[in-house]
C-alpha cells in the first residue's frame, strides 16, 4: 500500500498545498509550464488525488487565481480599516496591495495569472467580475474619474514593472506609489 492510501485524509490541508505548488510552478515556469503530474509530486499526491480536487489544468489556474483575488481581498480589507479617511480609501488600499506584489515583480504569483489575463477569457472574467464588486461595494467613495485614473495608473506600473527587463527600480516604485496615493486622496 503506497503512503498517500496509508495517510490519514486531510482534503483542505491537500488542497491547500496543491494550491501553493501551483502558484509556484506558475512563477518559476509559467502557467504554459506547469503540469498536474509536477503539482502533484510537489504536493506528495497522486495526479488522481489532484484530480480529485481540481478536474482539470484550467480548473486549477482558476482555483489559483480565485485564490489569489481572496487574499487581494484581504489585503485591502486590512487596509482599509487602518485609513481613516472615507473618500478614496478603496483606491488607496488597492494602490497599497498592487505596490506591495509590483516589488516582487515576476517572482510574485500574480505576475503569470496578470499576463495570462490578457489571452484567457475565464480570468479576465474572474478579475473583472472582482473589480465590479469591489467598486459597486465602494461607489460612494471611489466611483470619481480621478480615483479610477489612480487605479488604472497602478495597473499599468504594474504591467511595465513586469515588462521591464529589470523591472522598475525600488526607489522609483515608490516614488510612483506616493504620487498615486496624493492622487487619490
Amino acid at each position: 500500500m503506497s503512503e498517500a492510501h496509508r495517510r490519514e485524509k486531510q482534503p483542505e490541508q491537500v488542497r491547500r498545498s496543491l494550491l501553493d505548488h501551483a502558484a509556484r510552478f506558475g512563477v518559476e515556469q509559467g502557467l504554459a509550464g506547469l503540469t498536474l503530474q509536477a503539482v502533484a509530486d510537489a504536493a506528495s499526491v497522486t495526479k488522481g488525488g489532484l484530480l480529485h480536487h481540481f478536474p482539470s489544468k484550467q480548473a486549477l489556474i482558476e482555483a489559483v487565481f480565485k485564490d489569489l483575488l481572496g487574499k487581494l481581498d484581504e489585503e485591502i480589507d486590512r487596509l482599509m480599516s487602518e485609513d481613516p479617511v472615507e473618500h478614496g480609501r478603496f483606491t488607496r488600499a488597492y494602490i497599497d496591495a498592487f505596490f506591495q506584489v509590483t516589488r516582487d515583480g515576476a517572482k510574485s504569483p500574480w505576475a503569470a495569472l496578470s499576463i495570462s489575463c490578457m489571452t484567457d477569457a475565464r480570468l479576465r472574467e474572474l478579475w473583472s467580475d472582482w473589480m465590479r464588486e469591489r467598486l459597486a461595494r465602494h461607489a460612494a467613495t471611489d466611483g470619481s474619474p480621478a480615483l479610477k485614473l489612480a487605479r488604472y495608473a497602478a495597473d499599468g506600473i504594474w504591467l511595465a514593472n513586469l515588462t521591464e527587463a529589470d523591472g522598475i527600480p525600488a526607489n522609483e516604485l515608490a516614488g510612483l506609489r506616493d504620487h498615486l496615493q496624493n492622487l487619490a486622496k
